[in-house]
């Protein structure tokens, strides 16, 4: 008796694998963890964000010649919510600053674009594109050169829903963005 006592009391006290035993199985934990974080960390810097009732999406900028110091930006806002809102400002570490900016023609032909001072109001329930010769970003004093293929972050304000991250997505110059032909405010069906 005291013989399978003991094998059992020796069975109860032998050291058990331990789960990741190996060096090589804590290594290739740890390298799965860090892709599931860079995985995870680019999915928070899509070409969508949803911050509150607004959704913005689609964004996206023009290569730049060498030297110059202005680039446009160009998004899609969806208000989904029951009150307005408004685009205040931009953020961006490719520019010293963003301003949201609207393009017009006059009754005499005249174009003009100047900044909005108060922002850009995205109406309850509606859907604004700023894009070329419209209302649009404009990324003043440039970093860097925005290249085709390449796109790089910004944070867009909104005075009630608060900060969106955004990757704009560099189109060549002269370029557009496939699917952006609506014009200024829609509603949406």
């Amino acid at each position: 008796m005291s013989t399978i006592f003991s094998a059992v009391v020796a069975r109860s006290f032998r050291p058990q694998p331990s789960f990741l035993a190996s060096v090589e199985e804590r290594l290739g934990l740890a390298v799965l963890t860090f892709a599931l974080l860079v995985a995870s960390a680019f999915s928070l810097m899509a070409s969508e964000a949803k911050i509150g009732d607004i959704v913005v999406d689609h964004g996206w900028s023009r290569a730049t010649p060498a030297g110059a110091k202005v680039a446009g930006g160009f998004v899609v806002i969806h208000n989904q919510g029951s009150a307005d809102d408004r685009l205040i400002a931009v953020e961006t570490g490719i520019a010293e600053r963003g301003e949201i900016h609207e393009m017009s023609v006059d009754d005499k032909g005249v174009m003009t674009m100047r900044p909005l001072a108060d922002g850009l109001v995205i109406p309850a329930g509606e859907t604004v594109e700023l894009k070329p010769g419209s209302f649009h970003i404009m990324f003043i004093g440039l970093n860097a050169q925005p290249d085709e293929g390449e796109s790089f972050p910004a944070r867009l304000i909104f005075e009630k829903a608060g900060a969106a991250e955004l990757m704009f997505e560099v189109t060549g110059m002269g370029g557009s963005h496939e699917g952006h032909k609506g014009h200024g405010v829609k509603k949406n069906d």
